[in-house]
């Protein structure tokens, strides 16, 4: 089939138009809270760092790096983090946004036709969610990005089982391992799909492996080197504990107060601070579980409708906007009508079901803010797409 390359360009010049123009009304003007902690640490004191105690920089290991590196790196061309930087960064993400759509665009054409992954990767650019964690300091739009192109180079792969499809998809795994904690779980499904279903033998499985640690290699280097011990993130305590104490709703809650908050004023304030006090987080929210299982296995329920659906109690702003909830609404319903219509022999699109279902049940185990259902949108668009097809 050839490539019209008119239609990549209108789409990605219509993509990046629509999130320079909301960029002015929505978006960022400044960094905030831990990103400003952390890139200010790495400008000032060299030292990737949330908290320190006087001269001690405590190495972080709660914040995924990878978006704050982000952030650094565009800083190095600034003065200070005034204006123009926080509006190059924002340009920055409208332009990997923008190349996520024809990304998309490209995954859709293996599934339907033209016209259809046409329409698939128009609803994505204009769909309100994926156009507003553009222009936001977050790190959403590029996981989005990198995400699209672990399912491109993994559905190339698949097909000619080509090394450089090979290469860049372990690349692009390992950037995600850095940018976002429960994709060391994603990653472990994929090649366990790979190998059995896709039958990959066991060289490229460790191949992949390979390289996908050496690029999270020197992150795993520095934490050595701080901590005298092999780490990725911690962390995992406080986001149990923030979606299983007393006061959490599906947002969660941030705060500890009365005994918790006795014991982490007296951990030792040295460079194991944050693992100690994770622990902390970890055993009081064990804790809770134990003593109510019933309260929070309703709130797990609760908050898995209200990844998928909708929150009924949002504290959110704007979250309760017509263009936010109606779009996430209707592709919610569409998706679960289209499983009765796609082509269950494709191990792919087993694959990017199984993948949905895992990011599901998982992200609604945690604290879920709207955008985490910016994950799920590609995945819930492809499928809906088989509503305007014939039925295979």
């Amino acid at each position: 089939m050839t490539t019209n390359y008119h239609t990549y360009y209108i789409i990605f010049l219509i993509s990046f138009a629509l999130r320079l123009l909301i960029s002015f009304v929505y978006g960022d003007h400044s960094l905030q809270n831990e990103w400003e902690i952390l890139v200010r640490n790495l400008i000032e004191h060299n030292t990737l760092a949330m908290i320190n105690f006087g001269d001690l920089y405590v190495p972080n290991l709660w914040m995924p790096p990878l978006y704050a590196y982000f952030l650094f790196l565009i800083s190095i061309f600034f003065e200070s983090l005034n204006n123009t930087y926080i509006n190059t960064v924002l340009i920055t993400q409208c332009l990997l946004s923008s190349i996520t759509i024809i990304i998309f665009y490209e995954i859709l054409k293996n599934f339907h036709n033209n016209n259809i992954s046409l329409i698939g990767a128009i609803v994505f650019s204009f769909f309100p969610l994926n156009v507003y964690s553009a222009v936001q300091i977050s790190s959403a739009s590029i996981v989005i990005f990198l995400s699209m192109f672990f399912y491109y180079f993994l559905i190339k792969f698949t097909e000619d089982k080509k090394i450089n499809y090979l290469i860049l998809f372990s690349i692009t795994a390992g950037l995600l391992i850095l940018s976002r904690r429960e994709f060391v779980l994603l990653f472990i499904i994929t090649n366990l799909f790979l190998f059995f279903f896709i039958k990959v033998n066991l060289k490229k499985i460790f191949l992949i492996l390979l390289l996908t640690s050496l690029v999270i290699s020197p992150y795993i280097v520095r934490n050595y080197i701080a901590f005298n011990k092999i780490i990725i993130q911690a962390g995992f305590g406080y986001n149990v504990w923030k979606a299983y104490n007393p006061m959490a709703k599906v947002e969660g809650y941030l705060l500890p107060s009365g005994d918790l908050n006795r014991k982490i004023s007296s951990v030792k304030q040295d460079k194991f601070y944050r693992i100690n006090e994770d622990r902390l987080y970890l055993k009081q929210a064990i804790r809770y579980i134990q003593d109510e299982p019933i309260k929070y296995l309703k709130l797990y329920f609760l908050r898995l409708f209200s990844y998928y659906f909708i929150d009924f109690d949002s504290s959110q702003k704007n979250y309760y906007n017509f263009f936010h909830v109606a779009p996430n609404m209707l592709i919610s319903i569409f998706f679960l009508f289209s499983l009765f219509r796609y082509n269950k022999k494709s191990i792919i699109l087993n694959y990017f079901l199984f993948i949905f279902f895992t990011y599901l049940f998982l992200i609604s185990s945690f604290a879920v803010l709207p955008r985490y259902k910016l994950y799920i949108i590609p995945i819930q668009i492809l499928f809906s797409l088989n509503l305007l097809s014939k039925k295979n």
